[in-house]
């Protein structure tokens, strides 16, 4: 079950959200309304040695993922 980012058309806010159903929209907990949207999210990966590439991430920058 994925965790999506979404932000409210109605009142602005940005909140996380556990979804079943990835095409079921995600209602505002701020508002109620169910006019949100999906935001691209950061993803993470594993390079090998099984540690962040330091380096890499310095010229290419992270996403907290949250």
């Amino acid at each position: 079950m994925p965790i999506y980012e979404y932000i409210c058309k109605q009142c602005g806010h940005e909140f996380e959200e556990l979804v079943f159903k990835a095409e079921a929209p995600a209602p505002c907990p701020r508002c109620g309304s169910a006019e949100t949207e999906k935001l691209m999210s950061a993803c993470s990966a594993k390079v090998d040695g099984g540690g962040p590439n330091l380096e890499a991430l310095k010229e290419y920058g992270c996403g907290s993922g949250g």
